[in-house]
């Protein structure tokens, strides 16, 4: 038994479920290797796959398409991603606002149990704009949480942003922004600030690929390490489902992810993400403007 996952590589749910629905109505997805462009057949017959994994920030095509029902229908066992960060039209401008995306976690939650949601608020980011201030995305933090704790969401998946080189340089070019890094006694800050929130409303606090500060942290925060495909989490749900529980080794495991092995089935090159996220590390930098490839889910 395989799980799959839709996708880390772009936002599956918002853009590409026609193309999703083929495959899974064919059997099997042919999936290209981003890095050595080698393609492999990967099988998605209800028989095979234990769960899909989604990712996403926007859901609004999923549901409206009557696509969940389909999957239901056929077998598949669901989970899914839902990334919603405090709205802000220059780091997210494609998304609808905050309001429309808190409807969608309810929606979510009626189609499976609510274990099976996962909020990602992710990456938390701090960045100096033209006119020199110094701004956060953490504004709308408490009632995001709030509206998830009503719909009964119990899990929540924090990292800081990692500025890489590319991202820098898209930021100053497209926004005449600067992403700045954050030193990590504020990090530990923040995060307690947080955790005291979820903790509140009934929701754990986990940190993704984020090892040195979750071991600064220690236990005392009941912070945990995150695994955003975990085979422990999906057979809580859904009970035994004959999965493998191995490490996937191609994450970041030196930097802290916990996730168990899944087949990923997107592609950045082939199906580019729209919702032109500043931040996001898949998407190119663009000197011509605002590319519409980004806000990798």
């Amino acid at each position: 038994m395989i799980v799959l996952s839709a996708s880390r590589r772009t936002d599956i749910p918002a853009f590409y479920m026609d193309w999703f629905m083929e495959g899974i109505r064919a059997g099997g997805f042919q999936v290209e290797n981003p890095y050595n462009g080698r393609v492999s057949r990967v099988p998605a017959d209800p028989g095979r796959v234990a769960a899909i994994v989604f990712w996403s920030k926007n859901y609004h095509a999923f549901l409206e398409g009557g696509y969940a029902a389909e999957l239901l229908e056929r077998g598949y066992r669901l989970f899914f991603h839902f990334t919603v960060n405090s709205p802000h039209k220059v780091l997210e401008p494609g998304l609808p606002d905050l309001d429309e995306r808190l409807h969608q976690v309810r929606k979510l939650t009626e189609l499976v149990p609510p274990e099976a949601v996962n909020w990602r608020f992710d990456p938390v980011c701090w960045f100096r704009n033209g006119r020199g201030e110094v701004q956060n995305n953490l504004a709308d933090f408490v009632t995001i949480a709030e509206c998830m704790a009503r719909a009964g969401v119990s899990t929540c998946t924090t990292s800081f942003l990692d500025i890489y080189p590319k991202v820098r340089r898209r930021a100053q070019l497209e926004a005449r922004l600067e992403f700045m890094g954050v030193e990590q006694e504020k990090r530990i800050r923040v995060l307690g600030r947080m955790n005291q929130v979820l903790k509140s409303l009934g929701i754990r606090l986990q940190v993704c690929c984020e090892k040195e500060l979750w071991e600064a942290l220690g236990l005392q925060e009941g912070i945990r390490p995150g695994a955003c495909v975990s085979h422990e989490r999906l057979e809580a749900i859904y009970g035994p489902l004959a999965l493998s529980h191995r490490r996937d080794r191609g994450q970041r495991s030196a930097a802290g992810c916990g996730c168990h092995e899944s087949r990923d089935v997107g592609s950045y090159r082939r199906q580019p993400c729209g919702h032109g996220c500043l931040y996001c590390y898949g998407n190119p930098v663009r000197a011509e403007g605002r590319c519409g490839k980004g806000g990798g889910p």
